[in-house]
């Protein structure tokens, strides 16, 4: 049987461990079939054995395995805190950021680059979703969600001295709106 086979809920089929049953739901991996011997089985897609002898269309429009991911991942990145993978640019890979203090008799800071570059990133997507909160707030009125868009926006325009670690344009801080992240 095709792993591509259109089977729907009715369809009578046979399967040589189970003998004759019927899809009684489809599932995204698996078709549950009741065998009048057997009982309820699960039967995954791809099983080759599964033979279909009369074929009851699925009318209902499902989703793909690979579409409900695509789909859980943009509602991730749109509402988690979940930092998403930013090159750091490469004259800064293995570099170290030294805090001097002004006086010798105290101690210098050293951060590896990464590590660094890993805070900043994080400040900027934690920035979006407080950004996307704000937005969302069923709490706030208009008039409060642009002051608070504002200001936002003045940390972003603060950040931006740190744009030099970025490999890529793009992902750049801005201080020119919330579309320009």
């Amino acid at each position: 049987m095709s792993e591509n086979a259109n089977i729907g809920i009715g369809t009578q089929v046979y399967h040589p461990s189970f003998g004759r049953g019927v899809v009684i739901e489809v599932e995204m991996g698996a078709y549950d079939v009741y065998f009048k011997n057997r009982g309820e089985k699960q039967i995954p897609r791809g099983d080759d054995r599964l033979e279909v002898r009369v074929l009851v269309e699925d009318t209902i429009d499902r989703l793909s395995l690979s579409e409900v991911e695509n789909a859980l991942e943009n509602v991730l990145r749109k509402w988690s805190d979940a930092t998403e993978l930013i090159p750091m640019g490469d004259k800064w890979t293995g570099g170290t950021l030294i805090m001097k203090p002004n006086s010798d008799s105290l101690k210098s800071k050293e951060i590896p680059m990464e590590a660094f570059f890993h805070k900043i990133v994080m400040t900027r997507d934690r920035l979006r979703v407080m950004e996307q909160k704000i937005n969302a707030s069923k709490n706030l009125n208009d008039e409060e969600k642009v002051a608070l868009q504002q200001y936002v926006t003045r940390i972003y325009g603060s950040l931006t001295t740190f744009n030099v670690l970025f490999a890529n344009k793009e992902d750049h801080f801005s201080g020119t709106g919330s579309s320009g992240l």
